[in-house]
């Protein structure tokens, strides 16, 4: 599908996906030209889990989630991503329906990239094939690390790493911004736990002196506590 906006941002906001940062000019804009400018207001669903894969899509600004839900209607999360990062590749490139359903989590741009277009050009561009390889590659060994954390790691360990990833250095502090959509109950769904379970690990961690909890941030009082605690 054509593409309205003109492609050289399409190419741009691509070329930043770091495993395609190596496409030639070429690759890079005719992929561009297959894509579509969306957008999505937060908490609006993109795709729901079980709808068959039509495109995958490039996130430009905003964040999303990927979650599955149980029988019982528990939600478990797959992934959070931020920009600049692609979705829906595996279901498109296993001609399955979507593995989970993605929300934006806040107001999100995006391009969707139609299936069969995507596929097509992997076909035509070898570059391109490599790229979705080493894409496809990253996400495997994430999925491998987040079995291991739901099934060998404790709470508090899951949480203290998770806090270091995402930790900013501002004004001499480290500190998690916590964004509008950053609530208890979200952050439970992002550790594969419920809401009592985290704050009690929240709380053990403050009462250890390792971060203090805060309206709009988390302030990492210890890092190199936390790292110790984040290999536990």
């Amino acid at each position: 599908m054509p593409s309205d906006v003109h492609p050289s941002r399409a190419a741009l906001v691509i070329s930043r996906l770091p495993s395609f940062s190596g496409l030639d000019a070429a690759t890079l804009e005719a992929v561009a030209r297959a894509a579509s400018s969306r957008h999505y207001d937060a908490g609006q669903v993109i795709y729901l889990e079980g709808e068959p894969a039509t495109a995958l899509y490039v996130l430009e600004t905003g964040w999303v989630k990927a979650t599955r839900m149980t029988p019982d209607g528990r939600e478990q999360a797959l992934t959070f991503l931020r920009p600049v990062d692609i979705f829906g590749d595996i279901a498109v490139f296993t001609g399955t329906s979507y593995p989970g359903t993605v929300v934006a989590l806040e107001d999100v741009e995006a391009w969707a990239i139609d299936a069969a277009t995507f596929l097509d050009l992997t076909a035509r561009h070898p570059q391109l094939a490599l790229a979705c390889i080493r894409r496809l590659a990253e996400r495997v060994l994430y999925f491998i690390g987040l079995v291991e954390d739901l099934s060998l790691r404790s709470v508090e360990t899951r949480l203290a790493s998770t806090l270091l990833k995402h930790a900013e250095a501002r004004e001499g502090r480290l500190i998690v911004p916590r964004r509008s959509w950053t609530t208890f109950d979200e952050m439970a769904v992002r550790l594969g736990t419920v809401r009592d379970v985290l704050s009690r690990a929240l709380h053990t961690l403050e009462d250890e002196g390792l971060l203090k909890v805060e309206r709009h941030e988390i302030t990492l009082l210890d890092p190199q506590g936390l790292e110790k605690r984040g290999q536990i």
